[in-house]
């Protein structure tokens, strides 16, 4: 084996999270589609966990986390400075937060008939408190989430909310998180993120 394989599935943020980090540190790799509902074996031999992403890499390591497929990719090469724009534990610790707290309100706001405890305009408000206020805060004082710049977090976090903004596309587009608002466009139209989420 050459060449790193990534088992990636296209919509998953994760996976998206993980292309970005390998994309932008233009570390070549091999990509394995998958369908989720039909998993390769191989990868279930790597990784019996059965969720992507899943890099495995040419000396036989396997990572198993997005987060650690994009520290290593940026360990390879890091042109922008993503793990230096900011101190790393504050980007980690809102990474952290988007991962167990914002994640499942995310999901609870997809699919509230899978959580009919409340209702999805009461979930969506649970995941506005939890996190994106707070983040349409920062990036009123600069374009990015730690500074002028992207940087790990803006690019760990960004596949989540755009996720979000899919569910009620008529609200994104008419609520007053405009600084998000205007984030979410500029990191999804760009030519990074257009690569990773063209059809293989």
């Amino acid at each position: 084996m050459s060449l790193p394989v990534l088992y990636s599935f296209r919509r998953c943020p994760y996976a998206i999270r993980a292309r970005l980090a390998l994309r932008y540190a233009d570390v070549p790799y091999a990509l394995r589609e998958v369908a989720l509902r039909d998993k390769p074996a191989d990868m279930l031999t790597l990784s019996p966990k059965g969720t992507v992403p899943v890099l495995h890499l040419p000396d036989g390591r396997v990572l198993e986390q997005s987060l650690d497929i994009m520290q290593w990719a940026l360990a390879q090469a890091d042109p922008q400075g993503w793990l230096t724009v900011a101190p790393l534990d504050d980007m980690r610790s809102l990474i952290l937060l988007n991962d167990t707290q914002f994640k499942p309100l995310l999901d609870r706001y997809k699919y509230p008939e899978r959580h009919p405890m409340q209702d999805r305009t009461t979930y969506r408000q649970q995941a506005l408190d939890c996190m994106l206020v707070d983040l349409n805060q920062r990036l009123r004082r600069h374009t990015h989430l730690f500074a002028a710049q992207p940087c790990l977090a803006d690019m760990a976090i960004v596949p989540f909310v755009r996720q979000f903004a899919q569910v009620d596309r008529h609200w994104w587009d008419h609520n007053e998180l405009d600084a998000l608002r205007n984030w979410l466009h500029s990191l999804t139209t760009s030519s990074l993120f257009e690569a990773v989420m063209a059809k293989p």
